[in-house]
């Protein structure tokens, strides 16, 4: 959880151009992010795959709205409203993207491309039909708001009681890289997103670090985090974190859904 999603991107800036808030160009550089290149397939009106910035423009001009995320796990379909093809696509993904005012949904697939010592990622995006219903499990923002306070103290304690809170060089890199992203990445979304939005992604993304480092299973020589060494430990670990990645990923969703259900409510 540690990582930003590559449909966490294209939910942002997708959001901010269609907006208004974004040029479409700089949209799809962010939206690309380190990887190569984006490009997506099975776009309706198009005979074969397509550059963001045109794919961005096709589904505009065929009356996308808005763009919502999903960040479904085995048991847990968020975000997603069907049919079966497409959330088993999602799933296997653990990512998509679903369009407001279209029944279209966007599921990357990435590709590793170049020479060794020069690998980089390529991500086609697969353009393929959704059912126009509500998505799965969605908090409001108000909601994932109250619940990521309670999920981080129940993240502090669980880390705490199983000894597992931060020793370690492997969680103290993890940490590190999390601060150096925070430092580095003060516009955690996009133009046009509202401030409490920013706040729940923030406060996600630090139960999400939390978490990471409890599901480490230790550095290069074998040491643990912590305490937790014999198998019915790390179940009990797991079990006992389970509802807090949970409740992180669900206000993930919140906050990068938060502009779309914004400019819903401001519709008479």
């Amino acid at each position: 959880m540690l990582n930003e999603h590559r449909s966490g991107r294209l939910t942002a800036w997708g959001n901010a151009l269609l907006a208004g808030f974004a040029a479409p160009d700089d949209a799809a550089h962010h939206i690309t992010g380190d990887d190569a290149v984006h490009r997506v397939a099975d776009l309706p009106g198009e005979s074969g795959p397509v550059g963001l910035t045109l794919a961005l423009g096709r589904l505009r001009a065929l009356g996308a709205t808005g763009l919502r995320l999903a960040l479904p796990v085995p048991g847990h379909p968020l975000g997603l409203s069907g049919p079966p093809e497409f959330n088993a696509r999602a799933m296997e993904a653990e990512e998509a993207v679903l369009v407001s005012g279209l029944p279209l949904g966007l599921v990357p697939e990435v590709f590793e491309a170049g020479p060794e010592g020069d690998v980089h990622a390529e991500v086609l995006w697969r353009c393929l039909p959704v059912r126009e219903a509500p998505p799965a499990d969605v908090p409001s923002l108000s909601e994932a708001e109250r619940e990521l306070a309670e999920a981080l103290r129940e993240a502090t304690e669980v880390l705490t009681r199983l000894d597992v809170a931060g020793s370690g060089p492997v969680a103290q890199a993890a940490l590190e890289a999390y601060r150096a992203r925070a430092e580095r990445g003060r516009e955690v979304l996009a133009p046009g997103y509202p401030p409490r939005a920013v706040r729940v992604l923030e406060l996600a993304q630090r139960v999400g670090a939390l978490v990471s480092i409890a599901y480490e299973p230790g550095d290069s020589e074998g040491r643990e985090h912590g305490g937790a060494v014999s198998a019915a430990e790390i179940t009990a670990r797991s079990a006992a974190l389970r509802p807090v990645e949970r409740t992180a990923r669900r206000a993930q969703v919140a906050a990068y859904n938060a502009m779309v259900e914004e400019r819903s409510r401001r519709r008479p």
